[in-house]
């Protein structure tokens, strides 16, 4: 009986998949490339007390405030990454002293890592689900909510233009899949990469 349910599960897991497959086929060919251009900020929280969520945005202010000039005339998500690898310890420094100045003792961990995420919208643009390179700062266990922004292009800085940064990285047809009515069909091409894991993994 066992084996006759993981056959139909795998039956209609398998139907879904291509159903998908003919519904985001253009969809997929064209998200696949958005995370490559991107640069994300991703700030985590010790926990998620009222405490620990307040200092996480007073870090994240800090930092958007205190970077903004780093990140002028920067073309590429490379030059992004360079220009953020270069200042890992400045960042680092100013998200120790916006805690040690509202009284926090906790560490901080700042890197560039890859980091997948699921599908976002931010400002007007909605971001597929992908891994994406990302600048993160932990703060203590990481073990809170987290807050999340482009930093490049530059959506989050506080002279950033959305619509233009956008068009600056993307091409014309990614930048149309970042627009709001794409939402749903990222999340069939999230469902579509869990559907496909599943069957990879023989469950």
């Amino acid at each position: 009986m066992n084996m006759k349910w993981k056959i139909w599960e795998r039956a209609v897991a398998i139907g879904l998949c291509l159903s998908l497959t003919f519904c985001c086929t253009g969809v997929v060919a064209e998200s696949e490339d958005i995370p490559s251009r991107v640069l994300r900020l991703h700030v985590l929280a010790n926990s998620n007390t009222v405490s620990d969520q307040s200092l996480k945005l007073k870090v994240r202010d800090r930092i958007l405030k205190d970077s903004s000039g780093w990140f002028t005339n920067i073309h590429t998500r490379a030059q992004a990454e360079e220009t953020a690898k270069k200042h890992l310890p400045d960042l680092e420094q100013q998200a120790v002293d916006e805690l040690r100045k509202n009284g926090c003792r906790d560490s901080v961990r700042v890197s560039l890592e890859n980091t997948w995420f699921p599908t976002r919208k931010y400002n007007q643009a909605t971001f597929p689900a992908g891994i994406y390179r990302a600048l993160r700062v932990v703060i203590g266990k990481g073990a809170g909510h987290n807050w999340w922004c482009v930093l490049f292009p530059a959506l989050c800085l506080p002279s950033a233009e959305p619509k233009q940064k956008l068009d600056d990285v993307l091409t014309k047809p990614e930048t149309q899949l970042t627009g709001c009515p794409y939402k749903i069909k990222f999340k069939s091409v999230e469902l579509y990469e869990e559907v496909e894991n599943w069957l990879k993994s023989g469950a």
